[in-house]
């Protein structure tokens, strides 16, 4: 064979590294609970997930797995300590994944949301990373937050006009067609949990409405929020148009 061919067949055999790989990650006992969770392959399937693998990113991201001391310690030990197991997937979700540049700009690029839903999917993540059992990718969401924020939606839109009539006459100077529209829907979904969710205190629902405005809308929308959520509810004290009651001992407010 000349010389030339040799160099070139040369390029495609495995290297001693090849040969030499090792498959304990591939055999993690909590990465096989999450592929085989109930509705994993539903949802990657549902959500063509695997049409967003970036298979560049994929590589150089084990090759900083395998580079880890992390990774060296983890496959030195022959057994599969349950922590152990664990604790290289949460190594390779926050230490590999999270910080990377390359990562969170490919997540941003497929999913437009990424901004507003990172923190709750880094919780997620680590709830499942703590009770893997208990988690279906069908439902990340629970049932009883599922149909809270369904309620909620309705009776916003079923009780609009209720709700406006209660807000409009506080804007004072405001014309209502005139104020941010995403504060108009905040200062309904409060009046809505005033009236008509008994089970959620007052001051919780004050709370809640005036963070999402300062998080989601302009920069004075959380005091202006706060403030008309605040005349709103002592009017309704007054003419004693709150009726709330407590939950029983084992539950929580759904907010």
């Amino acid at each position: 064979m000349p010389k030339r061919c040799f160099t070139k067949a040369s390029k495609h055999l495995p290297t001693a590294s090849d040969l030499n790989i090792n498959t304990k990650i591939a055999g993690n006992e909590l990465l096989w609970k999450m592929l085989e969770a109930q509705g994993f392959s539903a949802t990657v399937s549902e959500y063509k997930l695997a049409s967003v693998i970036d298979n560049e990113l994929l590589k150089k991201t084990y090759q900083a797995l395998a580079e880890s001391a992390e990774y060296k310690e983890y496959i030195s030990e022959q057994n599969r300590e349950k922590n152990a197991e664990k604790e290289i997937i949460k190594f390779i979700f926050c230490a590999l994944m999270l910080p990377n540049e390359d990562f969170i700009n490919h997540v941003e690029e497929k999913f437009i949301n990424w901004d507003d839903d990172a923190e709750m999917m880094d919780q997620l993540m680590m709830n499942f990373l703590q009770k893997p059992s208990n988690v279906n990718f069908n439902q990340f969401l629970s049932k009883e937050k599922a149909d809270f924020a369904k309620d909620l939606m309705l009776t916003v839109l079923e009780k609009e006009e209720v709700c406006k009539d209660l807000i409009k006459p506080k804007l004072k100077n405001w014309d209502a067609d005139r104020i941010a529209a995403l504060d108009m829907i905040i200062l309904q979904m409060g009046v809505s949990e005033f009236l008509f969710f008994e089970t959620i205190p007052t001051k919780v629902t004050i709370n809640e409405y005036v963070d999402l405005a300062k998080e989601y809308s302009t920069p004075q929308s959380g005091q202006f929020v706060n403030g008309l959520l605040d005349n709103i509810h002592k009017e309704l004290m007054a003419g004693n148009k709150i009726v709330k009651k407590a939950l029983p001992k084992n539950s929580t407010t759904i907010t």
